[in-house]
């Protein structure tokens, strides 16, 4: 074989992009020659962050069904026939020899087409519940890449493979420099670090929950890394301050994390995999506002092994200081908190994936 040909799909969100990113990666690694192309939604953060990573990409216009009655759900069935004739002539032009989806939008209409033309289709399924275009790709592609037990719920159980998540190559080994971490966002290394993470886009409950709780992190002494998102940098810049760094997207996450001591973040797939591996103690706040409520059930699944602690959206007012104070005294929580969340990491998981690719090949 002189050059493999691979197409991959994912997008809408760092949680379906970053995995599509880390599975290229790898195989790069083990085809030097082979050629690579992204398919993503227009419009979409995809169509900024591949090409930063040094890949093609081509976007469908194409978005999600929204649940009310919209200008945009009267668009749907357009874009999605569009986004099938695109995706149809995609694939007959690059004639790849296998297609690999990571979920999202973009995802659907790319599989269905490439499966159509007999195709050898993967799905990587991040979540412990299932995603739509996941979950109607499963009859048509070959095998199904999952993180979580229990997923026969979903999928045919004989296509099922247990990987785990990819994660970003720079986090599968973590630095343990955390002087140099703290001189990177240049903060004081004598005082507690606390790293605040609203996923890719940002968090307006928990950005509008951390500045109501600004004069309590004060009180308490510890300084704070708050990763807002781009969405909302212009709202909170004006507290970056030598104990407060406010930034709006997080470049080096290894450093972020290698600075912290504790860390609160949202509790999606991605999220919830980079963090087993840095094994420090979590504070979980669910997004409630995804489908079937799947972060919660991604924190409950960690919280239930002792790994991680969870506060819910609807209960940041009494429960938080409470959960957070009582972690912040006890050194030996904090300690046991972070063993525990990293005997769950899967640090393979990009190549088990690779793996099973190769096999289709």
């Amino acid at each position: 074989m002189d050059s493999y040909r691979f197409i991959l799909s994912g997008g809408g969100t760092g949680g379906h992009i970053y995995p599509a990113i880390a599975i290229a990666n790898e195989l790069k690694k083990r085809y030097p020659d082979a050629q690579f192309l992204f398919v993503g939604a227009k419009d979409r953060m995809e169509m900024e962050k591949v090409p930063q990573a040094g890949y093609k990409i081509e976007g469908l216009w194409i978005s999600g069904l929204q649940r009310k009655l919209t200008l945009k759900n009267i668009l749907f069935p357009i874009k999605l026939i569009s986004s099938l004739i695109k995706a149809g002539n995609i694939v007959a032009k690059f004639k790849p020899h296998a297609v690999i989806g990571t979920g999202g939008f973009a995802s659907g209409p790319l599989l269905k087409m490439a499966s159509r033309k007999g195709i050898p289709c993967i799905v990587q399924e991040q979540n412990s519940y299932a995603g739509i275009t996941n979950k109607l790709l499963a009859g048509k592609v070959k095998k199904i890449c999952v993180a979580y037990d229990g997923m026969e719920q979903f999928f045919p159980a004989d296509k099922i493979v247990k990987t785990g998540n990819p994660v970003r190559e720079d986090l599968v080994d973590i630095p343990s420099g955390k002087e140099e971490a703290l001189r990177h966002f240049d903060m004081d290394p004598e005082k507690t670090t606390i790293l605040i993470l609203g996923g890719s886009l940002g968090a307006r409950r928990i950005n509008q929950f951390i500045e109501e709780k600004l004069q309590y992190f004060n009180t308490l002494g510890v300084q704070i890394i708050w990763q807002c998102g781009k969405l909302y940098y212009d709202s909170y810049r004006a507290y970056d301050s030598s104990s407060k760094r406010v930034l709006d997207f997080l470049n080096r996450m290894d450093l972020a994390y290698a600075a912290s001591d504790i860390i609160i973040s949202r509790a999606g797939a991605g999220s919830v995999s980079e963090l087993s591996l840095v094994g420090k103690p979590v504070i979980f706040i669910p997004s409630p506002n995804v489908a079937e409520d799947h972060q919660t059930k991604n924190a409950k699944a960690l919280v239930a092994e002792n790994a991680a602690l969870m506060v819910k959206e609807k209960d940041l007012d009494y429960q938080f200081e409470t959960v957070f104070s009582d972690l912040l005294k006890s050194e030996e929580k904090q300690r046991v908190l972070g063993v525990k969340i990293k005997t769950l990491a899967m640090p393979l998981a990009t190549k088990k994936i690779v793996d099973e690719i190769q096999k289709l090949l």
